[in-house]
């Protein structure tokens, strides 16, 4: 009698009856919708909250200024996103980025039409990805210490060829994409629209998109299935250097000159956008929608908090908090997802 009542007892108890109708299921949809979605639902309450202590903050300049602001952060955070969705890293995107556009600018001074010198630095760029995939797949090196090494070898050529000066006097026709607006708005938010468009379509509907996530989910079951590994992994860090070039470009549009400290605040930003956005350190999972998001609310909190005349040093350290939190997004959303 007594095992026949705590049988009845424990049935009642996992019925869904016993819970209502808000129960489980319905607290799981709000888990779940949380979980995918946390880095916009962060991005409306910082968005919220700046302005509620700077109504300016809605302003058309200052949105417009944030976009701005996004678009090299944005596109540097693709690039690496393209490693990271394989499971390796590429610590060389913003030296890649200087190195290419510090060329670009030489072979122009040099005479070089403009057109051909922004050739310069994307074929640049990509070629360093070439070197990076070549390394990493072939030589079976480890990506972190090979990319780093790169970063470190890239920045290192670029001081010594500036000697530690920066190179201006760009003309117009070079900076006119980061400097120039289209219908009285700035032109280098719709690069970033584009750029994440293609990339989405890229991630989501080509051969080579369902092959860095089959890489990235299982490289041992792609192979077995008929992936070419290694040749996904190339053209993911040829496309990596590829966008870093391009950023290299618009920065360099933007600032007006090549700095012997070209892009250094960019470095961690970069993995932190990815990551926030969604793309996990482990490979196999994350969305372009996604990494914009982790961008916008990045640059978002960081123009937020030079608007409301926060000190240059707390930003840097709301910087440094914001990869740390990055690091506790990705490990939160593996542990739900491995328990789901």
């Amino acid at each position: 009698m007594s095992t026949t009542s705590t049988s009845t007892r424990n049935d009642l108890a996992a019925s869904p009856a016993s819970v209502g109708p808000a129960g489980p299921s319905f607290a799981r949809k709000v888990l779940d919708f949380s979980m995918a979605q946390a880095v916009w639902i962060l991005l409306v309450l910082a968005i919220v909250v700046m302005g509620i202590f700077k109504p300016s903050f809605f302003s058309f300049g200052i949105l417009s200024n944030i976009l701005v602001q996004a678009t090299v952060l944005g596109i540097l955070a693709i690039a690496i996103s393209m490693v990271i969705l394989l499971g390796d890293i590429n610590l060389a995107t913003v030296g890649t980025a200087g190195f290419s556009a510090l060329l670009g600018v030489m072979a122009m001074k040099a005479g070089l039409p403009v057109p051909l010198a922004i050739l310069v630095i994307l074929v640049v760029g990509s070629l360093v990805g070439l070197v990076n995939g070549l390394v990493v797949t072939k030589l079976r090196a480890n990506a972190l210490i090979a990319t780093l090494a790169m970063n470190m070898v890239l920045q290192g050529a670029l001081l010594a060829i500036t000697g530690g000066t920066s190179i201006t006097s760009l003309p117009d026709s070079y900076k006119f994409v980061s400097q120039g607006k289209i219908g009285g708005f700035p032109a280098l938010p719709i690069v970033l629209i584009v750029v994440f468009a293609v990339f989405h379509v890229i991630w989501e509907r080509t051969r080579f998109g369902r092959g860095l996530f089959a890489v990235g989910g299982n490289s041992r079951g792609a192979y077995i299935a008929g992936i070419d590994v290694d040749r996904v992994k190339i053209w993911a860090y040829v496309v990596s250097g590829l966008l870093s070039g391009l950023a290299g470009w618009l920065l360099s549009g933007y600032m007006g000159a090549v700095t012997s400290s070209f892009g250094t605040t960019y470095e961690m930003q970069v993995i932190a956008a990815a990551v926030i956005g969604g793309v996990s350190l482990t490979g196999g999972r994350g969305t372009m929608i996604g990494v914009l998001a982790g961008t916008l609310l990045l640059t978002v909190i960081q123009v937020g908090l030079a608007v409301l005349g926060i000190a240059s040093t707390l930003i840097t350290l709301a910087g440094g908090l914001m990869i740390f939190v990055a690091v506790l997004i990705d490990a939160s959303r593996s542990l739900y997802s491995s328990r789901t």
